[in-house]
């Protein structure tokens, strides 16, 4: 046994020094942009198919289709400015993304001249002496080279609203400050996606969310979401012999039945909480119980017609939602990677012991192998974001809106106050606040909850979750944190406008429901520019005095200091006064 263990901590040991610089992928995208700095002279970007060759890159009609502002034909080419250039995204080895291109040897070529030049910084040296056999003094006249480039497909943990991004090297003349006024986006968002990196270092790569053939920003796929953020990442080098590998496969092996056996030891911990056998076929007879029942994975699969299309009713961040009917009853069900452990397990700890009229109900789970499986109750109406931006469905009268901000409210309270452990959702935004068929509120989607245990501080430090625009600035999240966001949630009732926008000549420029909505607030008379912010789809049919107390709330609720936000039992009681107030 302990000569055993003291192998297994030689390989760890070997492991960890070779992942030291390392950033690990599950899967890659279908596509990436790179930045390509055109240097003086070179006016002819006809060759950049040839350099640049991939599936996505055939003719240079796929490059002047994503620079149709820069590039009217190849025949005219500004030298010292980037064209954007598509090509895959792949996780290589499962190590890391990027995207190995073929390069034909020139005659006088080095390294540094088809690093530097050739491919415009979008590689390094080091990079190319470590994918390719030649030494950088022995390169030949004739032949092909690898030449890898690196690239990112977004990070789900920062924004779905981002899918789409391009690899930058950065110049001399770049900072944060200018590549965010040339994009757009926030320097916050924009330093998120590349932690750690200094921008004004004049070297290096860095990832920005980047604009389709159309000139938007794309999102996260809907049906390829990437699992836990996959975030783009640069080999520590090429050093995998079979030790290495050996050492790789024996620790992920041990990984994963340590990892089997923690979920294993949390279901039993739950099963015996709700009074159900793990091990066993569930014992009520309905599914209209309280407590959590365990399903077999053949039970779900028949009820979803084997997780067909048709029964796929919306993508959730950790997982796609499907449509059954489970013993005479109407469910959804989330099918999630096991990557999602996790997520499973927040959902699980907060569902299966909280139970209110505003929170979603969690039926019961199933673990099969390499998936897991959440079931809920069945709401049949879609969620609020639906309700507030879909042109064919019907526009929310005003009365109605601020009852689903109460109902939601009232959900968001009863897990911040009445609950022990209290919880924090993190992730508070209208695609997560689903509407029944009488048009009342149930919060849902609990994968980013954290407790907080009782005689422990609201305030505790960890990396923050959720989504971008429903964010506050500070570092720490806390019941505030939810607060935050139901006020971004209370502004998108109001105006039916999205929490981030685009606006701005040809939408160059982004900016927060928030600072509009304060920008309104400090002018000398605020009705009019308030009044131009309501949603036009409401005709008119509100009072203005209830439109601006609901305003007001969500500035208190979007204050910079967390403390000066009002609680979630002060949120409910403003917005029965307002509704009280339209009747």
């Amino acid at each position: 046994m302990v000569p055993r263990f003291g192998f297994l901590l030689l390989f760890l040991l070997i492991f960890s020094l070779f992942l030291n610089s390392e950033s690990k992928c599950k899967k890659g995208c279908e596509l990436a942009l790179a930045s390509y700095y055109i240097w003086p002279g070179l006016l002819d970007i006809t060759n950049l198919p040839q350099i640049m060759n991939s599936p996505v890159l055939q003719t240079i009609q796929d490059i002047i289709s994503y620079n149709k502002d820069q590039l009217l034909s190849e025949n005219y080419v500004e030298t010292e400015a980037r064209v954007k250039v598509p090509f895959p995204c792949d996780c290589i080895d499962g190590e890391f993304l990027g995207y190995v291109f073929e390069y034909q040897i020139q005659k006088g070529d080095t390294y540094t001249l088809i690093a530097n030049q050739n491919y415009a910084n979008l590689t390094t040296v080091s990079m190319l002496e470590s994918v390719n056999r030649y030494s950088p003094e022995n390169i030949p006249e004739s032949g092909k080279l690898n030449v890898t480039v690196n690239c990112s497909c977004g990070d789900i943990k920062i924004s779905k609203e981002y899918g789409l991004f391009v690899t930058y090297p950065l110049r001399a003349e770049d900072s944060l400050d200018s590549i965010a006024n040339m994009t757009g986006l926030h320097q916050e968002l924009l330093q998120r996606y590349n932690p750690g990196v200094d921008f004004n270092k004049g070297s290096g790569l860095v990832y920005i969310p980047g604009k389709d053939q159309n000139g938007v920003f794309t999102p996260l796929p809907r049906s390829k979401g990437l699992n836990g953020g996959a975030v783009a990442g640069i080999s520590a080098g090429a050093v995998a012999g079979l030790l290495l590998l050996a050492a790789f496969l024996y620790v992920v092996y041990y990984h994963r039945k340590e990892k089997e056996k923690l979920l294993s030891e949390e279901l039993v911990v739950y099963s015996a909480q709700t009074g159900n056998d793990s091990n066993g076929p569930p014992a009520a007879a309905s599914i209209t119980v309280e407590k959590s029942v365990e399903f077999s994975y053949e039970e779900l699969a028949l009820a979803t017609h084997n997780f067909s299309m048709a029964n796929k009713i919306g993508e959730g961040g950790f997982g796609a939602v499907y449509y059954a009917e489970l013993r005479g009853e109407k469910a959804a069900v989330k099918k999630m990677k096991s990557e999602d452990t996790k997520e499973f397990l927040a959902e699980l700890k907060v569902l299966a012991n909280v139970h209110h009229l505003n929170l979603v109900r969690l039926i019961g789970y199933c673990v099969k192998k390499h998936f897991l499986f959440l079931v809920y109750e069945y709401i049949d109406n879609g969620n609020l974001n639906e309700h507030l931006r879909d042109p064919g469905r019907e526009p929310l009268p005003w009365s109605m809106r601020v009852r689903i901000a109460l109902d939601s409210a009232r959900g968001l309270e009863y897990i911040h106050e009445h609950t022990v452990p209290a919880y924090v959702h993190r992730d508070i935004k209208p695609a997560n606040i689903l509407i029944d068929r009488d048009f009342h509120a149930k919060v849902a989607d609990f994968g980013l909850t954290k407790l907080i245990e009782v005689g422990r501080s609201s305030y505790l430090s960890e990396h923050l979750a959720g989504t971008f625009g429903y964010i506050p600035l500070q570092n720490d999240w806390s019941f505030k944190t939810d607060v935050y966001a139901f006020g971004v949630v209370l502004y998108e009732l109001i105006s039916a406008k999205e929490a981030v926008l685009s606006v701005g000549e040809a939408g160059s420029e982004a900016k927060t429901l928030v600072s509009l909505f304060e920008e309104a607030l400090k002018q000398p008379n605020p009705e009019k520019r308030l009044l131009k912010l309501v949603d036009p789809r409401l005709e008119g049919e509100y009072t203005f005095d209830s439109i601006y107390k609901m305003v007001q709330l969500a500035k208190a609720c979007t204050e910079e200091k967390p403390a000066r936000r009002p609680s979630m039992r002060s949120v409910v009681v403003s917005l029965m006064t307002i509704l009280s107030s339209i009747g």
